[in-house]
């Protein structure tokens, strides 16, 4: 009897053991899914934090040489800095600061972009820029409402800029990757112009530039468009890197309204950078394009979340250096 009740009390223990290693190795097999998984995770509360902050009344419209852009231009900043970014070159902060002359104006404006750097891996010395702009028009509307927010015009290009930033830090780049908010865009694109200027254009092998990305496509959910996708082969890229995952990437298809030249990625572009511009909002019919009526509450926070998204998956064969686009083609078309 006792024999018995030995061998079963042993039977159970073993039972016992290889249940429970079974157990932590179903554990760290789950903890490992849940690792990768959020690896690769936009974080749409976060998403939803910096587009509400930077479209705030509080930014009284981020019009270049304000108070207003001075407060985005801080809060950028400090995102950077929380995400653990370095600064450009020989800059001692993320300011790249100058001056300008504004169109019709006589009084000079100071004014910075805001830059920071996730150095590369075995590919540092070749640069990838991602960049959106972070001036708007200002507080002078005509009616009650007189602040005009800018929320997909372009807080929701800058709130992807942040969003990749932190990504790219998670989960790791082999080229350099340049993060760029440049102010003065809708003053003649005065700020990537004057980025422009300081560089060595020849090491940039892609331009990646978010604008306006906050509006159901014309082509529908899941869907995007580039800017300039002819002028090289840059779009190309992006879409087979997307191809299963149920998001598409479309040529521009607002040709008339020549909006390759009209954002920030035409002053690298016209250095011979690949560099395009990804949007989601159909242009043609939309009613808030540069009205006090580009609110955040307006847009979709689920296509900007998914279009980060897109973007960081479609470029990813860029960062990690397995791609080089071709460079861009420079006559106007």
């Amino acid at each position: 009897m006792n024999r018995i009740v030995i061998t079963l009390i042993v039977s159970v223990f073993l039972i016992s053991c290889n249940s429970a290693k079974n157990v932590n190795k179903s554990e760290n097999k789950s903890a490992k899914t849940e690792k990768t998984e959020s690896a690769f995770f936009i974080d749409s509360v976060t998403v939803k934090k910096h587009l509400y902050t930077l479209a705030s009344d509080e930014m009284e419209g981020r019009k270049t040489g304000t108070q207003g852009i001075e407060k985005a231009a801080k809060y950028i900043e400090n995102e950077f800095k929380r995400i653990g970014l370095t600064t450009f070159e020989d800059l001692e902060t993320y300011r790249q600061t100058f001056n300008f002359t504004p169109r019709n104006s006589k009084e000079e404006i100071s004014t910075a972009n805001i830059i920071g750097v996730l150095e590369g891996k075995s590919k540092k010395d070749e640069y990838v820029i991602i960049s959106a702009h972070y001036d708007h028009l200002g507080n002078e509307g005509k009616g009650d409402d007189k602040i005009y927010n800018g929320a997909n015009d372009d807080a929701s290009g800058v709130t992807g800029v942040l969003a990749l930033a932190e990504y790219f830090k998670q989960v790791g780049n082999e080229r350099t990757i340049v993060f760029a908010a440049f102010t003065g865009e809708e003053m003649g694109l005065i700020g990537s112009t004057e980025f422009g200027k300081g560089i060595d254009a020849s090491v940039f092998v892609a331009g990646i530039n978010l604008e306006m990305i906050g509006k159901v496509p014309s082509f529908g959910p899941n869907t995007a468009w580039l800017t300039g996708f002819e002028r090289s082969d840059f779009g190309k890229i992006i879409q087979k890197n997307l191809m299963g995952t149920g998001y598409q990437l479309f040529p521009d298809p607002y040709k008339n309204f020549n909006l390759f030249f009209r954002s920030d990625n035409a002053s690298l572009a016209r250095l011979g950078v690949p560099s395009h511009t990804f949007s989601t909002t159909p242009i043609d019919v939309d009613k808030d394009y540069h009205k006090v009526s580009d609110e955040a509450e307006t847009l979709n926070m689920t296509v900007i979340t998914q279009t980060i998204q897109a973007v960081a998956k479609g470029t990813e064969s860029i960062i990690n250096g397995k791609d080089i686009p071709t460079r861009v083609v420079l006559e106007e078309k």
